[in-house]
C-alpha cells in the first residue's frame, strides 16, 4: 500500500453502546473501502473485528480492534470498540489516539445510558463527533423520537445530514439534505439509486439544508457573511464549516444507516473522507512536561503504544500511534518509559488480525509492530536525543472486584505472569496482591469483565484458577479510654524473659490536648510526658505514642521495643486481625528485671497490654463506605432505589440528567460485592455506575457481631 501524508490521515474511533451494531457496520465500511470481499456476520463468527476465540465464544466484542481503509485517496484509521460497559477502557484508549469519534445509536432504543457516558467522555476529551443512527430498518425503530431524544440529550448541535422517508422494516430510502438527493435502496441493499428530491419532500428537506447551512457558516465570519449576502454556500464551503464546527464541538451530524444491509453507510464513509477532520486539523498532543509536539513529519521519530495484544501464533503485538516524526522499517529506537532499546524491523498496517507490512508511517499515522523486546502499553518510544513521553489515557476506576488462585498452588508464580501480562493487554484489569487481605485481589469494570480473564487464562493459558469473595479491609479502633498491664514472664534455666507494661489508650483525634490525668475504678493517674512519638500509619489514621515512664521503672532503652509491640497489634488488631487505627498510648508505669530483660520480653509485654486494654476501649469497626453514582432509565429508576437500600445505602439525593435519572448513595463496600451484576440484570443492561472510596465508618452492632464470631471461628479453627 502506499504511504500516506500527515494531511491525508483520519483516525475515528467506532463507539456505542451494547448491541448497537458497531461490528457490522465495521464490516460494511470495509466492504464498501474494497479491504473485504464478502461481509462476515457475528453469528458465523467471521468478522474482521472480532477475531479473538473469547470473542466468538461469548458473541460481542471484547477488545478493541484497529482497521484500515484506503477510500477517496485517505487513509482511514478506524478503531472498533466494545460497547459493553464491561469493556469501556477500550473506548478511553481509542479516544486517546483518534480524533473523532462515530457514536452508533440503535435507533430502536434511542439514547441509552451508555451512549450518554461515551459522549462524556468525548466532551471531556473534546473530540468531534459524528452520530449514525444505525437498525433504522429494525421492528421498534422511530427516527423521529430518536432525534428528539437526541436533541434533548446533546442539545441544538445536533444536525440531521439525512433523514429516513420511513423507520422501521419498511426503511429503505434516505433525503440527503447536504448533497439534496435522494437514495434509495433494495429490500436487501446494495448499490443506491440516487435521485431528486420528490415534490413532496422537498420543503423539509429544504428547512433541514438550510438549518445545516447555518450551523455550518456559524463557525467561519467569512463564511457566515457570503450565507448572508448570497442565501447558499458551495459544497466545498459547506464542508469546510462543517469540518471546523466537528473541531469546535460546534456541530453534531447525524447519518442514517442499516450496517446489517449496507444501505447509507458508503454516504457516511464519503462524509468520513470529505469533511471528517484530518490529523493536522486537530490540537496538537501535550508530552507530560507539557511541551506542545506538532504532528510533524519532518519531526524527531517518537511512538506512543496504546494497546499492546497477545495474538494466537504470533505472539505480542503493539499498536502505536506516530506523535511524530516518520518512522521507517529498521528504525532503532528507545523506550523512554523503561530505558530500552528496540528495534522495528517491521512495521504493519492493520486490518483486524490482518497485517500489511509498510515501509513508513507518518505522523498521525496508527500502525503495529510484532515481538518487541521490552514494550508495553502506555510507553513512549522515540529517536536517539528525542526526550518525549506521552500519558494521555486515563481508565476509569474499578468497580467489581474477586480474589483470585490456582487451583494448583505450585501455579502461583505462572498466574502472577499472567496476570502481569493481561493488564498489559487491558490496563482496566488491575491486580493487586494485598498484604493486609492475604489475598491477590484482580479489579475490573464488572462481572463478565472478570469472567472474560477467567475464560481466556483457564481456555488460552491452560491454567485452572476460582475466584473467591473478596475479604473487605475493616478497621478497628476504640471509643473511650482504658488502662491495662501485662507482665510476660518466662524461666527456662539460664537467662529468662521479663518484661512488665502499664499503658492506657484512648481515641486519637487531630488537635486533642496532651494527655493529662486519668481516672478508673477511682483511682487517679497523672501522666508526665517524657516523649512524644507521632506514626502516620500505611492504611490511614495514626498511632501516637507517649512515654510518661517516672523514676526508670522501664529503661528507655525497651521504650522501642513496647512500640515494636503496639504496632503488632495496630497491623492486627485485636478483634477481627483488621488494621487498628487512631489510637493513643501512655505508658507510664512497668517493671524489669537486671537479667531476664530484654527487647523481645517488652515487646510481647507492650502488645498484650495493648490487647487487652484495647478490648475494654469500648472497641469498634470501621468499614470502607463508597460514593456510588447510578445513571438510570426513569422506568428502572424504583427498583434500583430499592436494590441499594437493601444494602445499607444511604441515599444522598436524586435528580435527572438530559432525560436519564441519577441517583447519589453512600454504600458499604461490602454491599458493593456483586452490584453490577445486579443492576445488570434489574435494568437489562441499560444502566451503568461509578463507585469511589468515600471514608470509613462504624458498622452497625449487628454487623460488628457477626464479624465478632466469624474471626473468632477462623481463630478456633487455626
Amino acid at each position: 500500500m502506499k504511504s500516506y501524508k500527515t494531511n491525508e490521515i483520519k483516525n475515528i474511533a467506532l463507539l456505542g453502546s451494547k448491541g448497537s451494531g458497531k461490528t457490522t457496520l465495521a464490516e460494511s465500511m470495509l466492504y464498501e473501502c474494497g479491504v473485504i470481499k464478502r461481509r462476515g456476520t457475528i453469528e458465523a463468527g467471521n468478522t474482521v473485528c472480532d477475531y479473538f476465540p473469547v470473542e466468538k465464544e461469548y458473541g460481542y466484542s471484547v477488545f478493541s480492534t484497529v482497521f484500515y481503509a484506503e477510500f477517496l485517496n485517505k487513509k482511514l484509521n478506524v478503531i472498533d470498540c466494545p460497547g459493553s460497559e464491561d469493556f469501556v477502557g477500550n473506548a478511553y484508549t481509542a479516544l486517546g489516539v483518534t480524533d473523532t469519534g462515530v457514536i452508533v445509536v440503535d435507533s430502536q432504543y434511542g439514547v441509552e445510558v451508555g451512549t450518554q457516558n461515551i459522549f462524556r467522555t468525548t466532551a471531556t476529551l473534546k473530540k468531534p463527533v459524528i452520530f449514525a443512527l444505525n437498525q433504522l430498518d429494525g421492528e421498534k425503530a422511530d427516527y423521529e423520537n430518536v432525534m428528539e431524544q437526541m436533541r434533548e440529550t446533546f442539545g441544538p448541535k445536533v444536525i440531521a445530514i439525512q433523514y429516513p422517508l420511513e423507520s422501521g422494516p419498511g426503511f429503505h430510502s434516505m433525503i440527503d439534505v447536504l448533497l439534496m438527493k435522494k437514495y434509495e435502496w433494495g429490500p436487501e441493499g446494495g448499490v443506491p439509486t440516487i435521485t431528486e428530491i420528490p415534490d413532496d419532500q422537498m420543503k423539509k428537506a429544504k428547512e433541514l439544508h438550510n438549518a445545516l447551512v447555518e450551523a455550518a457558516a456559524e463557525n467561519d465570519e467569512t463564511l457566515m457573511d457570503k450565507y448572508f449576502e448570497q442565501g447558499k454556500l458551495t459544497e466545498d464551503e459547506m464542508r469546510a464549516g462543517i469540518r471546523k464546527g466537528l473541531v469546535d464541538r460546534s456541530i453534531f451530524p447525524v447519518f442514517c444507516v442499516s450496517a446489517q444491509k449496507d444501505m447509507g453507510v458508503r454516504r457516511m464513509m464519503e462524509f468520513l473522507g470529505n469533511v471528517c477532520p484530518f490529523v493536522n486539523d486537530m490540537p496538537d498532543a501535550e508530552t507530560t512536561q507539557c511541551e506542545v509536539v506538532k504532528a510533524d513529519s519532518n519531526g524527531p521519530v517518537s511512538l506512543f503504544v496504546f494497546k499492546t495484544s497477545v495474538e494466537p501464533h504470533i505472539g505480542e503485538v503493539s499498536y502505536f500511534r506516530v506523535m511524530s516524526g516518520t518512522l521507517k522499517a529498521g528504525a532503532d529506537l528507545e523506550n523512554i518509559s523503561r530505558g530500552s532499546k528496540e528495534r522495528f524491523a517491521q512495521i504493519f498496517s492493520v486490518c483486524g488480525q490482518i497485517r500489511t507490512a509498510v515501509d513508513t508511517l507518518e505522523a498521525g499515522d496508527i500502525g503495529a509492530a510484532v515481538k518487541l523486546k521490552d514494550v508495553r502499553t502506555g510507553n513512549t518510544i522515540n529517536e536517539k536525543g528525542c526526550e518525549y513521553e506521552f500519558d494521555f489515557i486515563k481508565y476509569p476506576a474499578p468497580k467489581y472486584q474477586r480474589a483470585i488462585r490456582p487451583v494448583n498452588e505450585s501455579d502461583a508464580e505462572k498466574l502472577s505472569a499472567i496476570l502481569t501480562r493481561m493488564h498489559e493487554e487491558d490496563p482496566t484489569w488491575i491486580v493487586e496482591q494485598s498484604k493486609e487481605l492475604k489475598q491477590t485481589i484482580v479489579k475490573g469494570q464488572g462481572e463478565f469483565h472478570l469472567r472474560t480473564l477467567k475464560w481466556r487464562i483457564e481456555n488460552n493459558e491452560k491454567l485452572q484458577i476460582e475466584y473467591l469473595e473478596p475479604k473487605i479491609p475493616y478497621r478497628e479502633t476504640i471509643t473511650k479510654a482504658s488502662r491495662a498491664d501485662y507482665r510476660h514472664k518466662k524461666q527456662s534455666g539460664g537467662s529468662g524473659q521479663f518484661g512488665e507494661v502499664h499503658l492506657i489508650v484512648e481515641p486519637y483525634t487531630e488537635g486533642m490536648p496532651e494527655p493529662d490525668t486519668y481516672r478508673f475504678n477511682n483511682q487517679e493517674y497523672k501522666m508526665s510526658v517524657r516523649d512524644k512519638q507521632e506514626i502516620p500509619l500505611e492504611w490511614g489514621g495514626k498511632l501516637v505514642v507517649y512515654n510518661c515512664i517516672v523514676g526508670g521503672s522501664i529503661d528507655a532503652r525497651f521504650i522501642p521495643a513496647i512500640v515494636k509491640g503496639l504496632m503488632d497489634r495496630m497491623e492486627q488488631g485485636p478483634l477481627t486481625g483488621s488494621y487498628a487505627r487512631d489510637v493513643r498510648v501512655m505508658i507510664y508505669d512497668g517493671k524489669m528485671h537486671p537479667v531476664d530483660s530484654n527487647e523481645i520480653s517488652f515487646r510481647l509485654a507492650g502488645r498484650n497490654a495493648f490487647s487487652e486494654a484495647f478490648k475494654n476501649a469500648n472497641p469498634k469497626i470501621l468499614e470502607p463506605i463508597y460514593d456510588v453514582e447510578v445513571l438510570t432509565p426513569a422506568d428502572s429508576m424504583g427498583d434500583v432505589m430499592s436494590d441499594l437500600q437493601s444494602r445499607r445505602a444511604i441515599i444522598m439525593g436524586m435528580n435527572s440528567e438530559n432525560g436519564i435519572e441519577k441517583l447519589n448513595a453512600k454504600v458499604p463496600l461490602k454491599e458493593m460485592s456483586s452490584y453490577s451484576t445486579s443492576l445488570s440484570s434489574i435494568t437489562g443492561g441499560r444502566s451503568s455506575f461509578t463507585m469511589n472510596f468515600s471514608s470509613y465508618e462504624l458498622v452497625p452492632g449487628d454487623v460488628q457481631e457477626k464479624l465478632l464470631k466469624a474471626y473468632e471461628e477462623t481463630q478456633s479453627e487455626e
